[in-house]
């Protein structure tokens, strides 16, 4: 099969997929689940122009996109130099990772409080909880990338006497480039769910704010529309950064 072939055929299953849960939905909402707690998709896809004409539901997402922006670089950020001097050596490796483990396996809504505490209610806070989310995939994805790394590799730039950012730049980048953008896709998604955990919690307004409102007053079909809108953004960002991917990595193949 030819590769053309071979990306049409995936593209089909999926569409085939997402059109078989749509139709699950609709019969299970129609004849199976009370309307009041799940709207069917005919019903909720025909209710978007009143979703967006809700006053303030249109800021409330061009302010989650901000946030979310904001804490997807600053995660590659702070992330991606702490990978590097994570997988620096054996010695940092070992003593380093456990404790990333450690506070990658750490609850992170239990950490909100404190997130609150220090940052506040409002925008800081949520972006910095969307952060800790974020930075995690970047951290481990790259660590789990540079320990394939050879070591004649790096003794090789050394023996050249290459500096620190040239042995960055040519042999450290080139090496974990496909799996930095992998964490880059984790990253998006893992820091839209911080964001939107912090605005359940802490948020009187915004996107967390319409979805408590919309829960609390059973309005299941404003509520499921705007989850369709949310995982929306989500797939967008998730195909940009995949086209990304594939062009950046496309020497390798």
């Amino acid at each position: 099969m030819s590769p053309s072939m071979r990306r049409w055929s995936i593209t089909f299953a999926r569409l085939a997929v997402i059109l078989s849960l749509f139709v699950a939905w609709e019969i299970a909402a129609r004849y199976f689940v009370d309307p009041m707690f799940l709207s069917p998709p005919s019903k909720v896809i025909g209710s978007l122009g009143k979703l967006f004409a809700r006053p303030g539901l249109t800021n409330a997402l061009l302010l989650l996109l901000g946030e979310l922006l904001i804490s997807f670089v600053c995660s590659i950020l702070i992330g991606l130099p702490i990978a590097v001097a994570i997988s620096a050596s054996k010695v940092t490796r070992r003593n380093m990772l456990p404790i990333v483990l450690l506070l990658y396996g750490t609850p992170q809504i239990t950490i909100l409080p404190i997130v609150m505490l220090l940052a506040g209610v409002g925008t800081a806070s949520k972006i910095t909880f969307g952060i800790t989310h974020g930075v995690f995939p970047v951290i481990l994805t790259v660590v789990a990338s540079l320990r394939d790394l050879k070591d004649i590799h790096k003794q090789s730039a050394y023996s050249m006497g290459a500096n620190s950012w040239q042995r960055f730049r040519y042999v450290l980048l080139p090496h974990m480039l496909p799996a930095l953008l992998t964490s880059l896709r984790l990253a998006m998604i893992a820091s839209l769910l911080g964001v939107l955990l912090a605005e359940l919690y802490s948020s009187s307004s915004g996107v967390g704010f319409f979805t408590r409102q919309f829960t609390d007053t059973f309005d299941s079909t404003s509520l499921f529309g705007l989850v369709l809108v949310t995982a929306a953004i989500a797939i967008f960002f998730n195909e940009l950064l995949h086209g990304l991917q594939s062009r950046l990595t496309a020497y390798r193949r």
